[in-house]
């Protein structure tokens, strides 16, 4: 496997009998995922999606992506949290954050549909004027407010500038089988659509057509990133618990947990894992995060932000541990020069290779952690590429499982997320809200 688990920055952290204690719980946590006998188990169409996927469907996606990247220089992505999350991760992950400023024979990609902002949205808007372009919605039900409402706009958009027959070539849907709104009006006009799967939650979907669409527009080899799943689905579904990395994290972090830490900081050397840890935070934040449990998913990409929250880490409150993914290679070199003048003091760096120096820093504040208090687990990661990133989420996706029911929750429902849009609702004055309404604006006077 091109992942391994790297515990020597746990040492005096977390002991061998500790590990030994909660083993069991462990053992149980993950044959309940195995035998789809835990809470919340309609939702475990993961596990086996890398092995057991539509392949009709997924033929189907390769044909539209290939469509799209000769009809459109921008595909505008539309969802919100896992509708979007996954694919703007593997996106910034195998290509870069600065994809679309790049060079290349694929569309720009861009994503909306995850804010109500007026002033973000007129921004992608200005970005397509005299620009063709292709959209893909994806939701569920096809009502969830914010990518709802761009639809709304985007549809207006292309129906305007191509006309109704136009834009029906243009507009890709990403929603339930059979049912919903958004369903219904897709059949009725005519667009190509594909599944959100019945029994993979939003946060788990990236490797559906949720995530491969988008994923595939933007020239991603997706049957490496498939294989790199696979490959993990083989090993941490089928590995026992001391051959098994994936359930391994998730002992780790429950031990922590009981610990007293109630922070995990995922951390990255690398830019383009940003939005790698913000797929992980929602992931792992929705899945642990009720019954009053959980530790909060948190993110960092250092050495950047060592110049920000280092002296936190460094000497804050002693309630948070590191996950860190370490890229052990990469794909660029770029070499520091010597200066004659050595005016900047750094010579010393002279001929060095800026990714080794990357690394030595990353060594450099484990040890300062570390001696601060800060436990670490270290994720080692042979590069980024397609094949890995497939692996990353499958590790994730399984651990975050196993670790929800060694918590006692149900690790694959929300319904926490649902308080936020029923205030809403009420306050945009939605039929059938009217009491609850006169409520919250009695609060607002008070």
């Amino acid at each position: 496997m091109a992942l391994r688990l790297n515990e020597t920055y746990l040492n005096g952290f977390v002991s061998t009998a500790e590990t030994e204690k909660i083993a069991h719980v462990a053992e149980a946590s993950l044959e309940l995922v195995r035998s789809r006998r835990g809470a919340g188990n309609g939702f475990l169409g993961w596990v086996n999606l890398p092995a057991d996927y539509d392949k009709e469907e997924y033929a189907r996606i390769k044909a539209a992506s290939a469509r799209i990247q000769k009809m459109c220089g921008v595909f505008v992505v539309i969802g919100i949290g896992g509708s979007y999350l996954g694919a703007r991760a593997a996106i910034e992950f195998c290509r870069s954050p600065y994809y679309n400023n790049l060079k290349k024979d694929t569309p720009d990609v861009y994503f909306a549909g995850n804010t109500i902002s007026s002033s973000a949205l007129a921004d992608i808007l200005r970005i397509c004027e005299d620009r063709d372009v292709c959209i893909n919605v994806i939701s569920k039900s096809g009502t969830t407010t914010e990518p709802a409402v761009t639809f709304r706009i985007f549809r207006e958009l292309l129906e305007k500038k191509y006309g109704e027959e136009g834009a029906r070539e243009r507009i890709f849907v990403t929603t339930d089988r059979a049912k919903g709104k958004l369903k219904e009006f897709s059949t009725k006009k005519g667009y190509e659509t594909f599944v959100v799967p019945d029994d993979i939650g939003g946060r788990y979907s990236v490797l559906t057509a949720v995530g491969l669409l988008p994923i595939a527009v933007a020239g991603i080899d997706i049957d490496a990133m498939m294989k790199g799943a696979a490959d993990a689905r083989e090993k941490y579904l089928n590995a026992p618990l001391a051959e098994n990395d994936a359930a391994r994290y998730a002992v780790l972090r429950n031990i922590l947990y009981n610990k007293g830490k109630s922070m995990e900081i995922l951390v990255s050397y690398e830019p383009a894992a940003q939005m790698f840890a913000e797929w992980w935070k929602q992931l792992y934040g929705e899945s642990e995060g009720k019954d009053g449990k959980g530790l909060y998913p948190s993110s960092v990409i250092f050495s950047t932000d060592l110049h920000s929250l280092g002296q936190y880490v460094q000497e804050g409150l002693r309630t948070m541990f590191e996950t860190v993914i370490d890229f052990k290679s990469s794909a660029d070199t770029v070499v520091i020069p010597n200066d004659p003048h050595d005016i900047d003091g750094l010579n010393f760096l002279s001929g060095k290779e800026l990714h080794d120096v990357n690394r030595m820093a990353m060594t450099g504040t484990l040890f300062a952690h570390n001696d601060g208090g800060v436990p670490n687990i270290l994720i080692e990661v042979d590069g980024r590429n397609e094949e890995n990133f497939g692996a990353l989420v499958y590790f994730f996706e399984m651990a975050c499982a196993v670790s929800g029911y060694m918590l006692g929750v149900n690790p694959f429902d929300q319904p926490g997320v649902e308080a936020y849009k029923k205030n809403m609702y009420a306050l945009l004055g939605k039929p059938g809200y009217e009491e609850q309404k006169a409520a919250l604006e009695a609060r607002m006077k008070n």
